[in-house]
């Protein structure tokens, strides 16, 4: 999606941008503009990212914790993604509800008010209320038809997003029954050393 999309629905332009990864190696990562708050990350779903998903849906049913126990920080936002073909949405309101405390969004706009609306939701609440707003419904239309990114037609692509919350680096995939923890993390670190591990 592009930068004008977040521009028109409330992110400052001077407040972050948006930025490709371009590789791994030192100088391509040296490209990229610091701090990192968070990386959006496109990936095939495969049979076999199909079997880990759920490997790991069923292991966490079964560990100390319940679904119905939140086992993150109260301060990481998370989504359900509940509708087709809405994962590079998700994957940014992922992003950018998790750094509220580092952007100042534009006051009274769409994502001010989204997420001032549905700081106190869980995560299910929080996707009914996005398939019921009309307004990012017209949004979305416009970003992904005017898009560059092409897949071939033997992928399934997938969005999730990668942010730092309160020191720890959190996959937040809206398939998934919550955030995961990938441990320690920082701004200043989450590329070169949490990010790429997974």
């Amino acid at each position: 999606m592009k930068q004008e999309f977040l521009w028109g629905l409330g992110l400052p332009m001077e407040e972050a941008e948006c930025c490709d990864v371009f590789g791994l190696d030192e100088e391509l990562l040296e490209m990229v503009p610091k701090p990192v708050l968070a990386v959006l990350f496109l990936y095939p779903i495969t049979a076999k990212t199909e079997e880990e998903r759920l490997q790991q849906e069923n292991e966490k049913k079964h560990s100390a914790f319940s679904l119905d126990c939140k086992d993150y920080s109260s301060k990481v936002y998370f989504m359900k993604q509940t509708v087709g073909n809405a994962c590079g949405l998700i994957g940014l309101l992922h992003a950018l509800g998790n750094i509220t405390s580092e952007v100042k969004l534009v006051e009274g706009s769409f994502f001010d008010e989204f997420f001032k609306s549905t700081a106190s939701m869980d995560p299910l609440q929080r996707a009914a209320f996005l398939v019921n707003d009309r307004d990012v419904e017209v949004a979305h239309s416009v970003a992904t038809s005017d898009g560059d990114t092409v897949a071939s037609d033997n992928e399934d692509p997938h969005f999730i997003c990668f942010a730092c919350v309160d020191g720890q680096l959190y996959e937040l995939d809206g398939r998934k029954s919550g955030p995961i923890s990938h441990g320690v993390s920082s701004p200043s670190t989450l590329l070169r050393v949490n990010f790429f591990r997974y």
